[in-house]
């Protein structure tokens, strides 16, 4: 078990997404499992609805973005993510498609690395919307480590057309 000691040496900041079936119970219990297993979880940000990305003719997505504090390296929190999504009911079926949760690794401290299992920065931060609002939500004033903008510069940038509505309840 991480204790509250250990929780505060790196910054990884990681997104959610779903869109089968109730999404924001699932995003809860998922914090609550990022809180147990990789780290403290610092900042959270509103929750979005975006139409699909990539894959169309599927249900909406709802997003959100977190800041943990962590003890674990990039790939160990990788790891753990991934055990948290299948315990939670995630099948793989195919890329983009629908899913209960998807949490993938954007940031993890300043680091820039690219390996078979992950490559941080995410490398499609900066093409995505429902990435980009909810970051400048919570790190608005954060430089991205390989392109040397802010996520608000990155926003004010971004090609994507798709809406980003901010749920209310």
């Amino acid at each position: 078990m991480v204790t509250e000691m250990d929780k505060r040496n790196n910054k990884v900041v990681l997104s959610l997404g779903g869109n089968i079936g109730d999404v924001k119970s699932i995003f809860l219990k998922t914090i609550e499992l990022l809180n147990e297993r990789v780290g403290l979880v610092e900042l959270i940000s509103p929750i979005y609805k975006t139409e699909a990305w990539g894959v169309e003719n599927q249900a909406d997505f709802l997003n959100q973005v977190l800041l943990l504090s962590t003890h674990l390296q990039a790939k160990e929190v990788l790891t753990a993510c991934l055990k948290i999504e299948v315990e939670l009911g995630r099948i793989r079926k195919e890329k983009w498609g629908e899913r209960v949760v998807d949490v993938d690794v954007l940031f993890y401290n300043d680091a820039i690395f690219n390996s078979k299992e992950l490559t941080v920065p995410h490398p499609f931060i900066q093409e995505r919307n429902f990435v980009l609002v909810p970051l400048v939500d919570i790190l608005p004033e954060y430089q991205h480590p390989v392109l040397g903008e802010s996520m608000v510069e990155l926003k004010n940038k971004c090609n994507d057309k798709l809406q980003v509505v901010k749920c209310l309840e």
